[in-house]
């Protein structure tokens, strides 16, 4: 079951996953709420007392369903059935709730079941999320579920140390018990130690090694010793903000203050540490756990309160026998503990434990954390590299051994390959006012989009400056889809339809549609031997830009897969749509159908060298939410002239247009240094534009680069300077050119 999140009020919060279970032992007194966040999501419940025996009217109510999904999950594993209560369900509104009382203590079981997502069944099912609140909340304490088997606990009372052995192939679990809370961590090689010789973990060698602030999950995930052995990796972290350039705080930080003799983190260390044979010191170079610090464009540190939440955690497995101290730091006088120091929790689990790689992914500010996840194609995109990283709560090949970013990209303008862009963020639109919705929430016209056909488009809040930019797939009468790059624009799209009473629902389908794109000039080629399609769809062959056809792999009974003449690398290109469940059966036949073709993995390291030519904008370099349309490179997906509807963000549009201040440009530079995201672009002393994106061009034997440029020096031929260094002390000329380095008209996407 997910771990519960402890609100500011007291409420315990968890989350059924769809097409799951949990159960909860509730207590009377105790009031159970249940959230449906998205609507159109039945919940399913059922309750037993003490003794086993059905308990629904606990809950204040009496059965009015046989539950049969809820049942058959109870039936396999507890072997037991009854009648409980059904709630929500496909006429449910977005945040619909229900509470209850709870007269007696209770299991109770909620289920959020639903089918697979399907031509037949367009509605994915969805996340519940339970509260539970009042005076008779059973409060456990708040460490989270235990990952495994747990070998020791080690409990670390706030303001002091503790000391503990960790055999080679050991994990570590270090837990912020109540959130806010630092912890300071030493590591020492334990056989070294024997022979006399200290090594501890080394913060600078570490940065140096991982060049990275700190190690994380994925490909950067060591910490070496001064001498550059690995001693412990990362294997978890649902933080992401921890310290490696301070000392433990010690009696100088506190005594130079103002707090002479305060409890300090060195100190309590040297005294765990001391009956180990440990000489103490007067600051460790300890691994900060939690501490929020940072260093400004003037080199100023700064520290503030810690991004953790209650059960936030690292987990960390030795490399070699190790000597470990952690602490649970003491400081009151600063926000490095949020002002109220608490305790630390360590576990140890077995070496012939398996964990998941995986750093926390969450949707926005308030929503629950999840583990990075794999996608549909992972496992067999994981026989060709282990160069993945973190990409929207995803892992993603960067680049594939034995092929490499440069061959990945020439095979893509070449020949053919296939890629992951499951990350990508997917909602079903659906409902009476889906086509009025979107035609009133993004700038192109939906009510021109045919069933079939697919469209590009912005997202933009009313001051005209992008929500996001991504896809609209009309799939019905009433019937849409929407393809963009974050969470933001699918919560966007929902406050919007709930504002304006839209007679929608707006179902988040990520974890039921997977795509797998495939590009390149002979894409085509290689589809058409393993896309079916019935006599009522559009076949591979005669399948236009931005149109979709549904078929199967293989055959009538293949998997079910929907095809669009959609990409994201500047040629000729498809993307097949799955259920996960199918990803390897995709996978493998459009990695046999396309061997005689010389068909090529392809990793985010060739795809942004692809996508920087052809001028494909992305979020947060090319756009954010300061930027409209206009100033990002697609004011074509804005028609002010032919759509006469309002939709959110015209008048501003209106203006914006008619008083432009900056516009997306292309530079090509001379020489090979490439221009860096952020770095300014200059005429003299003065700035007058910013680096979005660069590369150096295979195909065309140059230096480019995308740039957010002023007005005033959009013409192509101008030419212009990218600051380096401090933006003065060295430049590179370079001169202002179109925004499409490569095929500007597009003629290669749509041949």
């Amino acid at each position: 079951m997910p771990p519960p999140v402890l609100g500011d009020d007291g409420t315990q919060r968890f989350t059924v996953p769809a097409q799951h279970v949990i159960a909860l032992k509730l207590s009377a007194g105790s009031t159970l709420t249940l959230n449906d966040p998205e609507g159109g999501q039945e919940v399913q419940l059922a309750a037993f007392d003490n003794e086993g025996n059905p308990a629904i009217n606990s809950l204040g109510v009496a059965a009015n369903s046989d539950i049969a999904s809820l049942r058959q999950w109870m039936d396999s594993n507890n072997h037991i059935s009854c009648q409980g209560i059904s709630i929500f369900g496909a006429q449910s509104k977005a945040l619909s709730k229900h509470s209850y009382t709870i007269s007696k203590d209770c299991v109770c079981f909620i289920a959020a079941p639903g089918e697979d997502m399907s031509a037949e069944q367009p509605m994915p099912p969805t996340d519940i999320i339970v509260g539970v609140s009042g005076t008779g909340v059973i409060v456990n304490d708040q460490l989270p579920t235990p990952l495994g088997v747990v070998s020791r606990d080690i409990r670390i009372h706030n303001s002091t140390a503790e000391a503990y052995l960790v055999k080679a192939g050991e994990y570590i679990q270090i837990i912020d018990v109540c959130g806010r809370q630092c912890s300071d961590f030493i590591a020492i090689d334990a056989s070294r130690l024997a022979q006399g010789i200290e090594k501890p973990i080394c913060p600078v060698t570490t940065r140096t090694l991982m060049a990275s602030a700190f190690p994380g999950p994925g490909l950067h995930d060591k910490f070496y010793t001064d001498d550059q052995v690995s001693v412990i990796k990362v294997i978890q972290d649902t933080v992401g903000r921890h310290d490696t350039f301070n000392l433990a705080c010690n009696a100088k930080y506190y005594d130079d203050s103002g707090y002479p003799g305060h409890t300090n983190c060195t100190e309590n260390l040297n005294a765990a540490l001391g009956p180990m044979g440990i000489a103490p010191r007067k600051g460790w170079p300890a691994i900060n756990f939690f501490f929020n610090t940072g260093y400004d464009d003037y080199d100023q540190h700064s520290s503030c309160q810690p991004w953790t939440r209650a059960g936030d955690y690292v987990l960390m497995q030795a490399q070699v026998d190790l000597i470990c101290g952690s602490t649970a730091c003491p400081d009151d006088t600063s926000p490095a503990n949020g002002w109220n120091p608490t305790d630390i929790h360590v576990r140890i689990y077995a070496a012939d434990s398996h964990f998941e790689k995986g750093k926390a992914f969450r949707k926005n500010a308030v929503a629950d954390s999840t583990m990075t996840k794999k996608t549909a194609f992972h496992d067999r995109f994981a026989t060709l590299t282990q160069h993945f990283v973190e990409y929207n709560g995803y892992w993603l090949a960067n680049h594939f051994s034995n092929y490499g970013a440069i061959a990945e990209y020439w095979a893509c303008r070449e020949k053919v390959v296939l890629m992951d862009l499951s990350p990508l963020r997917k909602c079903e639109v659906l409902g009476s006012d889906a086509e009025n919705l979107l035609n009133y929430a993004v700038t192109r016209n939906i009510r021109k989009l045919a069933v079939g056909q697919v469209i590009y488009t912005a997202m933009c809040y009313p001051n005209g400056c992008m929500v996001d930019d991504g896809t609209v797939f009309r799939l019905g009468q009433d019937n849409f889809r929407w393809v963009g790059g974050c969470d933001g624009a699918i919560e966007w799209l929902r406050k919007v339809a709930i504002e304006n009473n839209f007679k929608v629902v707006i179902k988040d389908s990520n974890d039921q549609l997977h795509n797998l794109p495939v590009q390149g000039p002979l894409s085509g080629d290689t589809l058409k031997k393993v896309i079916f399609t019935p006599d009522d769809q559009t076949n591979i062959e005669d399948l236009r830009p931005f149109r979709i056809t549904h078929g199967r792999i293989g055959g009538p009974q293949g998997a079910p897969v929907t095809v669009s003449r959609t990409g994201y690398t500047g040629e000729r290109g498809y993307e097949v749509w799955c259920h996960p469940k199918d990803g390897c059966e995709v996978w493998d036949a459009v990695w046999e159908a396309g061997q005689e073709f010389g068909i090529t993995p392809l990793g985010l390291e060739a795809l942004d060298n692809l996508r920087i030519e052809s001028a494909l904008i992305f979020a947060d370099y090319e756009f954010n939410d300061q930027t409209d349309p206009f100033e990002a490179g697609i004011g074509f997906t804005v028609p002010l002239n032919t759509k006469e509807e309002d939709f959110i963000g015209r008048d501003a549009l209106i203006e914006r247009k008619a008083n432009p201040q900056r516009q997306l440009v292309g530079l090509i530079l001379e020489g090979e240094e490439i221009a860096g995201h952020g770095e300014c672009v200059r005429v003299g002393r003065q700035q007058v534009g910013t680096i979005t994106s660069g590369v150096r061009s295979p195909i065309l034997n140059q230096n480019i680069a995308l740039c957010s440029m002023s007005i005033d020096y959009i013409t192509a031929g101008t030419q212009v300077e990218v600051g380096k260094l401090d933006g003065h002390i060295k430049r590179i000329p370079a001169t202002v050119v179109g925004i499409s380095h490569y095929d500007p008209t597009k003629s290669r996407v749509r041949a």
